[in-house]
């Protein structure tokens, strides 16, 4: 048949951009070496925004608070919080003198979010160097603030790091989180690491408050909710000045959501920040994505008319070496080598629920941050 010939060649065009994303793109990453650093010693404000945290306060910013690191700050922000998040921020503040408290007011919120009470954060920290987290992260070790701090240069303003989710045994949908984190790692990684910086997320990030200021703050994504960490990388990022910090005492780690329908709401609320990103990230990311779901579309149709049924399973066995290759790589890179098992069916559950979260946010726009 004619339309299975088409779909046929089709396919192989399909397998053939596969090749180039996994070998060529993401090989970069994949099999590059992380680049150790002198320690600097630089001074560094740890930026932390909360809004109703109070309880992740208490279990996590201990481990922030006892970086063994001998100059920083700890800037915590307080964005109209409706529980105890500032008494408890305030009880820590009376037994560390490194701590300083930014309260953003009920009658102020008003003025877009998140972003203005990171805003002022930035505003009142007292160091050049900047280092982001979220209230439910914690670092991996206590050298993050150093392993993030020591790939700053003359020239490298931006380092971008890795941020992880908490492991849960048993539970499907907390390794589909994850395998979607390390995914969008190995995508952010990698085109970072070719000069080509897309995005980062705000669960580790640092940079230059005067980078901040160059780029006006926020200023051009301020009518968003989402977008302080990867709109943010896609306006100011370049190739001379962004760089990645992925040894394994750099990495932090969060709180993954525990329902389908509060993942899902997260993702949307990221995923609709990505049409203001740089036209040619946009073509990149599209055509990873269509490329990926055409080809499994693709590879069962062909397969379920059992046309040319070799040269169809020769491509899949090919495109599933690559991709172990790849991802097998990275997850050791990045700690989570025991979604090696379960990869291909991860990776199929997340096409659905990508395609899913793209229909979804073409009815609505989610816009809130909590």
């Amino acid at each position: 048949m004619l339309i299975l010939e088409i779909l046929f060649y089709i396919f192989i065009l399909v397998t053939a951009i596969q090749a180039f994303f996994y070998i060529i793109l993401f090989g970069r990453f994949s099999f590059s070496k992380p680049q150790e650093q002198k320690p600097k010693n630089s001074p560094i404000s740890v930026i932390i925004c909360a809004k109703n945290e109070a309880e992740n306060l208490k279990e996590f910013l201990p481990s922030i608070l006892n970086q063994d690191y001998p100059n920083f700050e700890v800037v915590l922000i307080n964005d109209s919080s409706k529980d105890d998040t500032l008494e408890v921020m305030e009880h820590f503040k009376s037994q560390f003198n490194t701590i300083k408290i930014v309260n953003v007011k009920n009658i102020e919120a008003f003025w877009g979010n998140k972003k203005y009470a990171l805003t002022l954060g930035i505003k009142a920290a007292k160091n050049n160097f900047l280092l982001f987290t979220d209230a439910d992260c914690k670092p991996t070790s206590k050298h993050w603030i150093s392993e993030m701090s020591s790939h700053f240069s003359n020239t490298k303003s931006i380092v971008i790091g890795y941020g992880a989710y908490q492991k849960i045994k048993g539970s499907f949908l907390n390794k589909l989180i994850r395998f979607e984190t390390l995914l969008t790692a190995t995508q952010y990684l990698s085109y970072t690491k070719i000069g080509l910086p897309y995005m980062a997320v705000g669960r580790n990030l640092a940079y230059r408050s005067e980078t901040f200021y160059e780029a006006r703050g926020f200023m051009n994504h301020i009518d968003l909710n989402s977008g302080d960490d990867d709109l943010f990388v896609n306006e100011i990022g370049n190739s001379k000045n962004t760089t990645i910090c992925v040894s394994k005492n750099s990495f932090t780690i969060s709180k993954p959501k525990t329902t389908f329908k509060d993942w899902i709401l997260q993702k949307r609320r990221h995923i609709s920040t990505a049409n203001r990103y740089k036209t040619k990230h946009k073509v990149l990311l599209t055509l990873f994505y269509c490329s990926q779901f055409l080809f499994w579309i693709l590879a069962i149709a062909l397969l379920s008319f059992m046309f040319k049924w070799q040269i169809v399973v020769s491509l899949i066995t090919f495109r599933l070496i690559f991709f172990y290759a790849i991802m097998g790589s990275n997850a050791k890179k990045l700690d989570e080598k025991d979604l090696l098992p379960l990869l291909p069916i991860l990776e199929l559950f997340l096409i659905v629920v990508q395609f899913f979260i793209f229909i979804k946010n073409l009815k609505s726009k989610p816009n809130h941050w909590k």
